[in-house]
C-alpha cells in the first residue's frame, strides 16, 4: 500500500485526536510537541505505507498478522510506562515525565523477547486452576478490570488513580 507523505493539517489532525483519546483515558502525549508531531508523521507514513499505525519506531515487516503487537498504542505501551515512564519510541509517558520530574530515558526493546513472567499467576475456579501471565487488577471505584504486571497509572474509565486498584486475581 502506499500513499503521499503526510501533510502538516493531517499531522495537526491526528495529534490532536491521539493526544484527545490518549488523555481521555488517563494516557498522556509526550510534551515535546516537535518531538511527538514527528511520532506521528511516522504513524501516518506507516498508514499510507501498511494501512496500519506500525509504531515509528520498529521496523514492520508490512503484514498486519505480525505486527498486531506494534499497531499503536502498541502492545508494550502499558509495561513500559509502568517500569521506565514512557513507551519505547517515547509517544506516550507518565505523569512524572509529563510534568518534567521524571527525566525520559531509553527504553529496551520488549519485542521479541519472552514475555512470560517469571512469577505466574495462578487462580482456582471450579476446582480448575489457570495459569495466567500477568495478574488482574481491579478498580475499586468503578470496577475495571485489567490484566498487566502493574494497575494503570489512571483508570481508564473512572479515571481514579493507581493507588485505587487491587489486586482482583
Amino acid at each position: 500500500m502506499s500513499g503521499a507523505a503526510p501533510d502538516s493539517a493531517g499531522i495537526d489532525r491526528l495529534y490532536a485526536k491521539l493526544n484527545a483519546e490518549a488523555e481521555k483515558s488517563g494516557y498522556h502525549l509526550n510534551p515535546d510537541i516537535e518531538f511527538t508531531r514527528s511520532l506521528v508523521e511516522g504513524l501516518l507514513t506507516n498508514m499510507c505505507r501498511y494501512g496500519y499505525m506500525a509504531c515509528p519506531c520498529r521496523l514492520a515487516s508490512g503484514v498486519r498478522a505480525q505486527d498486531l503487537d506494534i499497531i499503536c498504542p502498541c502492545d508494550y505501551r502499558d509495561p513500559d510506562l509502568s517500569e521506565f515512564g514512557a513507551c519505547y519510541c517515547a509517544l506516550y509517558v507518565n505523569t512524572a515525565i509529563l510534568q518534567g520530574k521524571q527525566e525520559l530515558k531509553p527504553v529496551p526493546e520488549r519485542r521479541g523477547r519472552k514475555m512470560v513472567e517469571k512469577n505466574q499467576e495462578s487462580m482456582s475456579t471450579g476446582g480448575v486452576t489457570i495459569k495466567l501471565s500477568q495478574p488482574v487488577w481491579r478498580c475499586k471505584v468503578c470496577g475495571y478490570l485489567c490484566g498487566r504486571g502493574e494497575p494503570p497509572e489512571i483508570c481508564p474509565i473512572c479515571k481514579a488513580t493507581k493507588d485505587r486498584f487491587e489486586r482482583f486475581v
